[in-house]
């Protein structure tokens, strides 16, 4: 079983989604160790308490530069011996030391159809792009934003009526789907 650590910034709604999964026996080959956040009011921490997963926070102003912050930050992970990362609304690059500690052990879940709207918002850019479908994109992290390899991607479509609010919720219901499914084949 490989012990897993979970990022995110925000609510925390595909932190949670991926605990609730665990405990349910749909992912067996992880042990959830800890979220890990960079802000301590991000909602994502009371989820973490609601559902019992220890917490880690750190906030990159408390360090003197990113490399401290993310050495400090492997410690911490390597001390929970810690496999794989798996990002989940964490909306902070990931910088060369905890690439390099994790080399092609960090999974990202982005709101598009990479390589379409890469970045933040990227729900709005479709939304107001035209496009007829967008989706949600799994993939492995590297140094550039939501340009590591693809691991799987699902589509729905943006219907001519839709408010950005009726496209986020199709969206995040793909990411619910998509994510813990993609985690299960990959992290053995």
């Amino acid at each position: 079983m490989a012990k897993v650590a979970i990022f995110a910034s925000g609510s925390g709604s595909n932190f949670e989604n991926i605990v609730l999964c665990a405990d349910k026996g749909e992912l067996n080959n992880i042990e959830i160790t800890s979220l890990y956040t960079d802000h301590h009011d991000a909602y994502c921490v009371k989820r973490a308490e609601q559902l019992k997963v220890a917490v880690n926070i750190n906030e990159p102003k408390d360090f003197e530069s990113k490399a401290a912050y993310e050495q400090h930050v492997i410690k911490l992970l390597q001390r929970e011996e810690v496999e794989w990362i798996i990002l989940a609304g964490y909306m902070r690059l990931i910088g060369p030391d905890l690439l390099e500690a994790y080399e092609g052990k960090i999974l990202n879940i982005h709101p598009s159809l990479l390589p379409k709207y890469k970045g933040k918002d990227a729900i709005g850019q479709a939304f107001n792009s035209g496009d007829k479908i967008t989706g949600s994109t799994v993939h492995y992290v590297d140094s550039g934003m939501d340009t590591g390899e693809i691991i799987d991607q699902r589509q729905c479509d943006i219907k001519s009526d839709d408010t950005k609010e009726e496209l986020e919720e199709r969206v995040k219901q793909l990411e619910y789907e998509l994510y813990p499914s993609v985690i299960a084949k990959v992290i053995k």
